[in-house]
């Protein structure tokens, strides 16, 4: 996914924290996600023969309590990311990184490793500027009171980053965080940079990606809400900063044969065997310590919590399925993530059954 993405016809289709256990389904069921190395390897290459564009992980250090402890194993992002891109030959694949737990030079030198294992133009960077208090105290490391605060220090830290690979030789750094003599690395990504990602909701959060990223990702609760959402961001960034971004969103899918059987087994995974103790302190975790969704949406989006960690639903048959992603397309989205209750034979259903229609929608341009 290099940055002539935003050129791109075409509606971008992603898979969203395969490297998670559970995935993005906050349940108990046995058959729940793995997200085991030799899964994830059987994913990315189902996901590049049906036509999926990108890969994108989670980050995390700690689990989310419950009866599974929903997020509790995960694979390293910059470790499986170098697995992946060494295993397939198109897809794209971002590693997600907090700012707080690493220093911007190692991942300097990190990602542009992904890049030449990738052959050049697959690697992607996510900057998360954290939000996770129990996280931060679980690794020893101080969290800013400020929620401004975060997004500071990572701006600075992503600009040492972007000096690092601009720079020819040794370079100096004096900020506010980050104070470099002589540094230097090599080698460089091939194409100078990778592309940027950035997931915020909040004002602060959107900002930022509107600042920095080449694309921003963000949870609306409908498409008709996100067409104002998208508008607003694209028009900030060209106002504020003189720059296009990219607009990215986030659902999980069940696509079944007839709309009742999905709905049975939305059912099934996510309200009759959901993990209510993870979904519950995820949501009061996300009501303290982040501002991606109001306290009003919280209320209202329990179970969507438990079956895609907040994000939108997207349910029915393989055409209401095409349907619900045009809708994001035709809301102005550059491209979604999906996620499924079992990533590889769901997405290879899906890859046989949605992305013709997708096709014939013109959402997706035909497949070479």
């Amino acid at each position: 996914m290099n940055r002539d993405i935003l050129n791109g016809e075409d509606f971008k289709l992603g898979l969203f924290s395969p490297n998670c256990s559970g995935g993005l389904a906050v349940t108990t069921i046995p058959e729940r996600w793995s997200a085991s190395w030799e899964d994830n390897l059987a994913l990315a290459q189902a996901a590049e023969t049906a036509g999926i564009d990108f890969l994108l992980p989670i980050a995390r250090f700690i689990g989310y309590k419950g009866e599974t402890n929903f997020h509790g194993s995960v694979l390293d992002p910059i470790v499986w990311a170098a697995g992946l891109l060494a295993s397939t030959k198109r897809i794209n694949v971002f590693s997600t990184v907090h700012t707080a737990f690493n220093n911007p030079m190692v991942v300097a030198k990190q990602i542009a490793t992904l890049d030449q294992i990738g052959g050049g133009g697959r690697a992607g960077l996510n900057v998360v500027a954290g939000w996770n208090l129990p996280e931060y105290e679980a690794l020893g490391a101080p969290m800013p009171e400020a929620h401004d605060d975060r997004y500071g220090f990572a701006a600075e830290w992503l600009d040492v980053i972007e000096r690092a690979w601009a720079a020819e030789g040794k370079f100096q750094y004096d900020g506010k965080f980050y104070q470099l003599k002589d540094s230097e690395t090599e080698p460089k990504p091939r194409g100078g940079r990778v592309p940027i990602l950035n997931a915020g909701s909040s004002t602060q959060g959107r900002d930022f990606a509107a600042h920095f990223s080449d694309f921003a990702f963000t949870i609306i609760p409908d498409a008709e809400t996100g067409a104002g959402i998208v508008r607003t961001m694209k028009e900030q960034a060209r106002a504020s900063y003189q720059r296009e971004v990219g607009v990215l969103t986030l659902g999980h899918v069940v696509c079944r044969e007839t709309r009742a059987e999905a709905e049975d087994y939305l059912a099934y995974y996510a309200d009759e065997h959901a993990d209510w103790g993870a979904v519950d302190y995820l949501m009061g975790l996300q009501g303290m310590h982040a501002q991606s969704f109001t306290p009003e949406m919280l209320q209202t989006m329990r179970s969507r919590f438990a079956s895609g960690h907040g994000s939108l639903p997207v349910v029915g048959t393989p055409e209401e399925v095409a349907e619900q992603i045009r809708a994001v397309s035709d809301a102005g989205f550059d491209g979604m993530t999906l996620a499924f209750v079992d990533y590889t034979r769901e997405v290879t259903q899906f890859g046989r059954e949605v992305m013709p229609i997708l096709e014939r929608m013109g959402v997706r341009l035909p497949r070479e």
